[in-house]
């Protein structure tokens, strides 16, 4: 049977796995799934419908599946998802989400949230990111695998951060970052390319000397970045690059554009 201290109160319709642990003071309400070996400390509440996969593990005072901070929520069974091997230090906040998109808010496996974090309505986060305190995701964000984000970083609604890129610390982002790209500043401009975050992940030396050329060429054309790749001799070199190839495809659907490169 779960390990479900006295004081907590559990609602008998939550499924929790066997092998749980639930902390004092904790409070799981009726539409909570719990996946097994999670550990839920002192003061932690989980409502909505929220199903939280196996091994996470979510410190005092968090508080998950919340309504959404949208005037337009009229307490419709909107969802958060969440995977495996997460951790949730003290005070992190999710959000459930709204009928303006997926009805989702879904984190992966893999991710640490340090304390004071902020994950808004129909936020969707990759699997492997790192989430330093005090960042607060507004709605619909999307942030793809092994992102690493500073403290102190405010994002707002509908950017969209590349999978593998890097964010400075206190930065306010208001555009799309790139894959692999760093970013940093208030509002954050596009620094140059996560060569460490490439090395990681296991690139060759000439894919990353490959990807460091294009985003030179690209920072110094007078050209706006979709301009630039729509521009076949631009891109003629680089067709064999799956980064490059990859970045290109993300510039053309960006939504609210790209940040712009440091002056």
């Amino acid at each position: 049977m779960p390990d479900i201290h006295s004081t907590a109160i559990v609602d008998p319709n939550a499924k929790i796995a066997d092998d749980v642990i639930i902390g004092p003071y904790s409070m799981i309400g009726p539409n909570v799934e719990l996946g097994s070996k999670c550990v839920i400390k002192n003061h932690v509440t989980i409502e909505g419908h929220t199903t939280i996969g196996s091994n996470n593990q979510i410190f005092q005072y968090c508080s998950i599946g919340a309504p959404p901070q949208d005037l337009t929520y009229k307490n419709e069974p909107t969802r958060v998802e969440i995977g495996n091997d997460n951790i949730f230090r003290e005070f992190c906040s999710i959000h459930r989400g709204t009928l303006k998109e997926n009805e989702l808010t879904a984190i992966g496996n893999n991710v640490l949230f340090m304390a004071y974090v902020h994950v808004g309505h129909d936020v969707v986060i990759g699997s492997n990111v790192i989430v330093a305190n005090s960042t607060n995701f507004a709605g619909h964000v999307k942030v793809g695998d092994k992102v690493v984000i500073g403290g102190g970083t405010n994002i707002s609604q509908y950017v969209t951060l590349g999978r593998g890129s890097y964010i400075g610390g206190a930065s306010a982002i208001d555009r799309d970052i790139p894959l692999f790209c760093t970013a940093y500043g208030n509002r954050a401009r596009l620094k140059g390319i996560n060569i460490i975050g490439l090395r990681r992940n296991g690139y060759s030396k000439q894919i990353i000397t490959e990807v460091v050329d294009f985003y030179r060429t690209m920072e110094a054309s007078a050209l706006s970045p979709r301009s630039f790749i729509e521009h076949e001799e631009h891109m003629a070199e680089f067709q064999e690059n799956e980064i490059i190839q990859e970045m290109a495809n993300g510039i053309r659907s960006s939504e609210v554009g790209l940040a712009p490169f440091v002056t």
